[in-house]
């Protein structure tokens, strides 16, 4: 099974300098050759692909004598790269390639001849740089990429594989249905609700003012690059506290729980919302999501998903009732049916668990088909097609 462990890495100047040309070296051939190949199709028509593009090193070697200090093998992992990114953009998983840029995030990646020991990593043409080794990498590695951020900080990320199969995933057990808010990060069909920690607006103010300062500076001088590290600084915090809390909650959730059932959901379309795009856009939802799904199959416990579409806050899961309508800021309602009060977010919760009992149960995620019918206010279109008896 494939494992990833990110380290901390305390290169020395020499090996900050060797790391920014190598970094420098990798940028530049992804831009030459990402024009290349947008050259190449306004002429011809055609395509180049990431094998194509790798021959074409050794002949640059030759004009840019500068390119042959970066490592061999990261020089063409850069080639292979830009070949898959484009692959992702025609089967549509991923936004057309783009030319990189000097600032902000930095990276490499090593596909061969990094060794790993105690408290250092031994890099080709880089040396033995230090390293704080948090986890235990037991097993053949596979890739590492080195990386750094727009704090100046350092890090490794070391693909392994540690030799074991994954556990099948099991049913057996509790089960708990999470259905994610603002007010409230998570509420589970147990009753439990977590707070939104919100630590963007922690930071706010100071990252105002980090921002403002930044403005007033020069562009291309020193005083700017210093400025642009601080507000990098405060994003990086902002950062590092998020995720520290998505994977505390999606740790504990995910070992008190042997059945995770979540809703789809659309965060794109969500963000376009422009009165809650911030408060969106500051919770994390989609990483919370990724935690669960990579803990829960790790653990050999089974994680599912139900529709966007699927009604679980108009549905009363004790009757099954659904109501018409029910807007936002009602966050408590009584079922005209079985005469029920309900939490909105609490009967979101129970419904999510219960659809994915179900899925899990018939096997299938199917659902009424009828063509005919459109969500909203529509009701039933009209058929432009005769019907036919048969």
């Amino acid at each position: 099974m494939f494992k990833v462990v990110k380290i901390r890495l305390y290169p020395n100047t020499e090996q900050k300098q060797s790391l920014e040309q190598s970094f420098g070296n990798c940028r530049w051939l992804w831009n030459h050759c990402l024009n290349w190949m947008n050259q190449t199709y306004i002429e011809t028509g055609k395509g180049l692909s990431g094998y194509e593009v790798k021959k074409l090193i050794p002949q640059l070697k030759k004009e840019y004598e500068w390119l042959s200090l970066a490592y061999s093998a990261c020089l063409q992992q850069v080639c292979l790269n830009l070949g898959v990114a484009f692959n992702n953009f025609f089967e549509r998983r991923a936004k057309y390639p783009r030319f990189k840029s000097k600032h902000g995030k930095q990276s490499i990646q090593y596909p061969q001849n990094v060794k790993l020991f105690d408290n250092y990593l031994k890099i080709p043409k880089i040396g033995d740089v230090k390293a704080v080794i948090h986890r235990p990498i037991e097993g053949k590695i596979k890739t590492v990429t080195i990386s750094k951020n727009g704090c100046g900080q350092y890090f490794a990320s070391v693909l392994f594989d540690d030799g074991k199969k994954r556990t099948e995933p099991s049913t057996e057990g509790k089960a708990v249905g999470i259905d994610v808010g603002l007010t409230h990060f998570a509420i589970t069909s147990d009753g439990s609700k977590f707070d939104n920690p919100k630590f963007l607006n922690k930071h706010e103010k100071n990252l105002k003012r980090k921002q403002q300062q930044l403005s007033r500076r020069q562009k291309g001088s020193n005083n700017r690059n210093k400025a642009r590290k601080k507000v990098a600084r405060i994003h990086r915090k902002i950062t590092n506290s998020r995720e520290d809390f998505l994977h505390k909650l999606s740790r504990r959730i995910v070992n008190e729980n042997q059945v995770i059932v979540t809703e789809n959901l659309n965060v794109k379309g969500m963000m376009k919302n422009h009165c809650l795009a911030k408060a969106i856009g500051q919770v994390g939802w989609g990483m919370f999501m990724t935690m669960l799904k990579y803990k829960a199959e790790n653990d050999g416990k089974t994680y599912v998903e139900v529709d966007r579409f699927f009604p679980t806050s108009k549905t009363c899961h004790v009757c099954l009732n659904q109501v018409r309508s029910l807007p936002l800021d009602v966050r408590h309602w009584t079922c005209k049916n079985c005469q029920t009060t309900h939490d909105r977010d609490v009967n979101a919760a129970i419904n999510l668990r219960n659809e994915g009992l179900r899925i899990l149960t018939c096997g299938t995620r199917d659902k009424a088909y009828c063509p005919d019918v459109r969500r909203g206010r529509g009701g039933r279109k009209k058929s432009t097609t005769p019907l036919s008896v048969g």
